[in-house]
């Protein structure tokens, strides 16, 4: 893991995989023509190319650490059309679990950038006072809690651009610029629970500072940040009532959300090793251990078996866990995804408490995530368009 992050050895290995990749395309190219040979024979040949292209270039940052320095929380990136502001901390909205936890992995609360994007044709001041009955969307983005950013640069902005096209009743997104958690080889830092940490100072930021009625609030989360989402609600549910913390939102959408750190849903025989060959991310590789371990950091991994802010679809008979209070929630899950046993778990433990307030979207043929990707159509499209049905 990691083993060519340093110069010269970075350039070398990068240059010797690209170089390798014009003889790779052929082949991948060859392997995705006869439908018979694509990962699932419903795919086109565009997208069984594709999603070895991606998962290609997905592994590379494994052994190289990133290529190029991508926005991160400590500082706004700036560039046309970017709306980005900072958010300050709460710690006065820090108390039970969540305080125990932050002082055990010794983070604290910190200023962090947030970035706002605007629905085009609309001429909105930067954090405005919402209009009666605005509502906002809240997105957290994926990325393993070690990758990918906010800033409206990055590929998951595809999620807020989607969903703006598609929701008349939403005409901007919030994105906040949560930390990421690092460790050896590289600077340990921003451990569990500094992403909720962070996530929570954005909620209050949109409640008490630009005005959002929480009722107005639907907050979205991809991957790791499906995860967070989660998370941010737990404690807004758990701790209801206390002091200044604003109410629960009026709606939560999870997207592909890593709902297992731990490995009770790894098996030969379920996703996680089944649809190896139909998605771009692999759990079997030592970056999502480096990932695990980066984000749980002094907790260590028995946190992610029966912790349920960190593993809500654990299947250890540890893990005490219900969704009594949680409000409306729109699940997506890709049938093509390693991640698919687990976000089935959480599916089959949120509807016992939620009923019919829960919404479960399947796209039989999605990848993980799917929604970042605009060439994964028609099941893109259908979905942002099911969001904007349920919001």
């Amino acid at each position: 893991m990691y083993r060519y992050r340093h110069q010269p050895f970075k350039t070398i290995y990068l240059t010797g995989q690209f170089l390798t990749t014009l003889l790779r395309i052929p082949v991948w190219v060859l392997l995705s023509v006869p439908s018979s040979w694509r990962p699932r024979k419903s795919w086109s040949f565009k997208r069984a190319f594709l999603i070895k292209l991606v998962r290609f270039f997905a592994a590379l940052p494994g052994q190289t650490g990133p290529f190029i320095e991508l926005p991160n929380y400590k500082a706004i990136t700036l560039g046309r059309g970017v709306n980005g502001l900072w958010v300050d901390p709460v710690p006065d909205l820090v108390t039970g679990k969540l305080e125990t936890w932050m002082k055990a992995a010794s983070v604290i609360p910190v200023r962090i950038p947030g970035y706002w994007t605007h629905k085009n044709g609309y001429d909105i001041k930067v954090g405005a006072s919402p209009a009666p009955g605005e509502k906002v969307l809240y997105h957290l983005h994926g990325g393993g809690y070690i990758r990918l950013s906010a800033h409206p640069s990055d590929t998951t902005a595809a999620i807020a651009r989607g969903v703006l096209q598609h929701t008349e009743s939403i005409h901007r997104v919030f994105a906040l610029e949560y930390r990421l958690s690092s460790s050896e080889p590289f600077e340990i830092d921003a451990p569990f629970p500094a992403a909720l940490l962070d996530a929570l100072a954005g909620y209050n930021y949109l409640v008490n500072v630009v005005g959002f009625t929480p009722a107005d609030i639907v907050i979205a989360g991809d991957s790791a940040g499906g995860n967070l989402t989660h998370a941010l609600t737990r404690y807004l549910v758990e701790y209801q009532g206390f002091d200044k913390l604003p109410a629960p939102p009026g709606g939560i959408i999870l997207l592909s959300p890593w709902s297992d750190l731990g490995v009770s849903h790894d098996s030969p025989t379920g996703s996680s090793d089944m649809f190896l060959n139909s998605d771009y991310i692999d759990c079997s590789r030592g970056g999502i251990n480096y990932a695990k371990d980066s984000f749980l950091g002094p907790l260590g991994r028995g946190a992610a078996v029966c912790n349920p802010y960190i593993s809500p679809a654990s299947l250890d008979s540890g893990l005490v866990i219900d969704f009594k209070g949680f409000p409306r929630t729109f699940l997506v899950a890709g049938g093509a995804e390693v991640l698919y046993d687990q976000i089935i778990t959480l599916r089959d433990r949120m509807v016992k408490d939620l009923g019919d307030q829960l919404t479960y979207y399947e796209a039989k043929d999605g990848v993980h995530d799917y929604l970042l990707f605009e060439w994964h159509e028609p099941e893109r499209t259908e979905t942002l368009k099911a969001i904007a049905r349920w919001v």
